[in-house]
């Protein structure tokens, strides 16, 4: 039983685009147990904390994602690919809209979208589009809340057949590193301090973030500790086979933000999520065409930055 166990905030800052690092301090933890704390707060800060995001828009005299806009800088998918970086404050019951009504000649930032009054931007001076003539251009937004990342393709209500949909991440953690040191004291008993960094997307606090994944995890246990047993049964029953799927094998590659040669490489290799990229390993990944080593590296690096996934 852990007696002296402390939780202490070492840093909190903002940093670009309204996005926050934090970096906590949990002390005297008995040997291997900086480990599983560790994992387990991890995995709950990347997988269970929720979000609210633009879910989908409908666009005045726009019917399809590969339209453009007479008078519009971006065509359609450079615009929702563009809102997609447009980063909420709120949790929602259920979903709201906002609007967008303005006349050109104007560049077009966050700021200037119509939002519920329960909602909050993070970044405003977030860019959207550049209307370099006097066109009036209307959308109408849809914002959500949930959990992890959900497909425009995993979108199939007949209400949202007028709205373009859009890949949306609702997961405000980023990134989550931690390590673990040993401590020894005046008889050489060993004890372990674990030090945790969380990088947020500005809509919630490190702090916060913290908090609710250790939560997450009490109520979890909490359920295990109450649940009684179920009684035992003779008869055989038919297996079920029960599947982890985590919610970034879904992302789309173009959301880690590689260089051009190494995404057109993937995109020729038929690669076009995380999952699909997780199938191979840095050597394997090496083999396709044009790809090299250099490549493999920027590719794992940046599933370890930016989702935390290590590959061995």
């Amino acid at each position: 039983m852990i007696n002296n166990i402390s939780v202490k905030c070492l840093k909190s800052d903002k940093i670009e685009s309204g996005a926050c690092h934090g970096q906590f301090l949990i002390n005297s933890l008995k040997s291997g147990q900086g480990i599983t704390i560790g994992n387990q707060l991890r995995r709950v800060l990347l997988n269970d904390l929720g979000g609210v995001a633009i879910t989908a828009v409908r666009i005045a005299g726009v019917s399809h994602e590969f339209s453009t806009i007479p008078g519009v800088r971006e065509d359609i998918l450079e615009i929702l690919l563009n809102l997609k970086g447009v980063i909420l404050r709120g949790n929602p019951q259920s979903p709201q809209f906002g609007r967008l009504k303005i006349q050109g000649p104007i560049v077009v930032t966050a700021d200037l979208i119509q939002l519920p009054s329960d909602l909050e931007l993070v970044n405003p001076n977030h860019y959207i589009m550049t209307i370099s003539t006097a066109n009036v251009i209307e959308i109408e937004f849809k914002f959500e809340y949930g959990t992890g990342y959900k497909l425009a393709s995993q979108t199939f209500l007949e209400d949202d057949e007028n709205y373009l949909q859009l890949d949306t991440i609702f997961m405000p953690v980023q990134k989550v590193d931690f390590k673990i040191e040993n401590v020894y004291d005046n008889a050489n008993n060993i004890t372990e301090r674990l030090f945790l960094d969380i990088w947020t997307n500005g809509s919630i606090s490190p702090d916060e973030a913290f908090k609710a994944a250790a939560q997450v995890t009490i109520d979890l246990f909490s359920l295990l500790v109450e649940t009684k047993q179920a009684p035992k049964v003779n008869k055989l029953e038919p297996k079920v086979q029960s599947i982890s799927i985590e919610p970034y094998t879904n992302i789309a590659i173009e959301e880690l933000q590689l260089s051009v040669r190494a995404y057109n490489c993937l995109k020729k290799a038929q690669i076009n999520t995380v999952g699909d990229l997780l199938q191979y390993s840095p050597e394997k990944l090496q083999e396709l065409k044009n790809f090299g080593r250099k490549s493999s590296i920027e590719v794992f690096s940046t599933l370890k930055n930016k989702l935390g996934i290590i590959l061995r």
